[in-house]
């Protein structure tokens, strides 16, 4: 402050603070949708399991350790230097070319046959997935979809009004006969089904993946109830033995909306993912994304184009696959060797997640606050349903810890699952009469889900 300058006025005291007499006085003015955005269960979860003390297996965060990040670094500089009138500014709605010609290049390795035209650049593959739901579902219409299911579309589904019927798995994907029972009882009824939203491939949350056999037969079912089929795939390409399965789309591109993502094989916090829909389907997707993003981030997207075009990402994506290879293994052996008897659990072939069912009289989701308390963290399987199922599930990630911290997660979580059960059969209740029943050998359950997965 100069000799000239005026003095600063003085601080008043801070005011003590009143709630307000109306909580929300906005309450009245919300449309009739918004009574279907609810919290979800896994982001309410983030802020108690990033806690350093708190060994979290919660959350789907994939590993970006083996990211060249000096190079990275260079070449977002290079961007900006040689490029950056350009990444910048505002581009199209549509996507920059260049990625989506690299996008069908990655696509290609699951069979699909793509014209760069066909591919939408999104904000996340969320984002397509919101886009879609808005453009197809009326308040009213059914949505079809596994059950469990992925948190995210769930919420984008309730969002919209639509209501969304589960349709059983069991360790070989989704059940063909439960989805044309699922389509006939619909229509009996006269309900309108608009979608099949399906996670084929490594499933989230339950870890399984469709058999290739049902593929054809899936698209058939829909085909003859007239339901567009929308296939989800972020972990397509990280498959633990290196096998890339054909994609729905592949098999049926007329029928077939598909979601991509570079957030699972690249980085997640750059937001960049891809819709693959057909020409009518295609042209309203690039209009939505006009009305709620203008154009998706241009900087993003040509760190991504730069990405795939200087490095050899298919051998990344090796690395990521070994990566979570051995933490996958972690958590099996650590399944296997800590939980209490009665416990089931899938076996991944790829992707980040194991689905866990712990014995009958054991409540997951209040049972979460008791695991933390413990120092490790979970999702429960009721954050994967609308329908109230999933309250004996429970969803583990291993993508993110270190294996020594994955098998001291279960450990601890082992230990709260034994204090429930032994509550249980204190008070005479059926978790002690559950565990009682089962013999010593432990069903794994590499093709045998839950039942609210089977």
């Amino acid at each position: 402050m100069t000799e000239n300058s005026p003095a600063a006025p003085p601080c008043s005291p801070a005011q003590p603070y009143s709630a307000p007499a109306v909580l929300d006085p906005h309450r009245a003015r919300y449309a009739a949708r918004t009574a279907g955005m609810t919290a979800s269960e896994i982001r309410a979860l983030f802020s108690v399991a990033s806690r350093p003390e708190v060994v979290s297996l919660a959350g789907g965060m994939p590993n970006l350790a083996a990211l060249p990040l000096q190079s990275l670094a260079e070449q977002t500089a290079r961007i900006i230097e040689e490029d950056g009138l350009t990444a910048l500014q505002y581009a199209s709605a549509h996507g920059s070319p260049l990625l989506r010609e690299q996008i069908c290049d990655v696509t290609a390795l699951e069979g699909i046959a793509a014209h760069p035209d066909d591919v939408v650049v999104t904000v996340g593959s969320q984002m397509g997935l919101d886009l879609v739901t808005r453009l197809f579902c009326d308040p009213g219409d059914v949505v079809v979809a596994e059950g469990p299911s992925y948190v995210g579309a769930l919420g984008s589904f309730t969002a919209y009004q639509a209501r969304v019927v589960h349709v059983a798995m069991d360790g070989h994907g989704l059940v063909p006969e439960a989805l044309r029972a699922a389509l006939r009882q619909a229509a009996d009824a006269g309900q309108r089904v608009k979608l099949l939203y399906t996670i084929p491939n490594f499933h989230n949350p339950a870890g399984v993946t469709l058999a290739v056999g049902r593929r054809a037969e899936i698209l058939e079912i829909c085909r003859a109830y007239d339901v567009l089929v929308v296939e989800d795939n972020p972990y397509g390409l990280l498959g633990f033995d290196g096998q890339t399965y054909p994609a729905l789309r592949s098999l049926d591109p007329d029928n077939v909306v598909y979601l991509g993502s570079f957030s699972k094989t690249f980085a997640s916090g750059l937001r960049v993912g891809w819709v693959l829909a057909p020409p009518g389907v295609r042209e309203k997707l690039v209009l939505a994304t006009e009305s709620a993003t203008l154009c998706p981030p241009t900087l993003n997207q040509a760190i991504v184009s730069r990405y795939l075009a200087t490095h050899d990402w298919q051998s990344r994506i090796e690395s990521f696959r070994e990566n979570y290879r051995e933490r996958r293994d972690a958590m099996l052996s650590a399944l296997e060797r800590y939980l209490p008897q009665g416990c089931t659990w899938t076996t991944p072939d790829g992707g980040f997640y194991v689905w866990v069912t712990v014995p009958e009289g054991v409540d997951t989701k209040a049972m979460l606050p008791r695991a933390v308390a413990a120092q490790v963290a979970y999702a429960s399987g009721t954050g994967f349903h609308t329908d109230g199922s999933g309250g004996r599930q429970m969803r583990l990630s291993y993508c993110y810890p270190e294996p020594d911290r994955i098998r001291e997660g279960v450990r601890r979580l082992a230990g709260v699952l034994e204090s429930e059960l032994a509550a249980g059969r204190d008070a005479g209740g059926n978790a002690g009469r559950a565990l009682a029943g089962v013999g010593a050998h432990r069903a794994r359950a590499r093709c045998a889900p839950a039942p609210e997965v089977a």
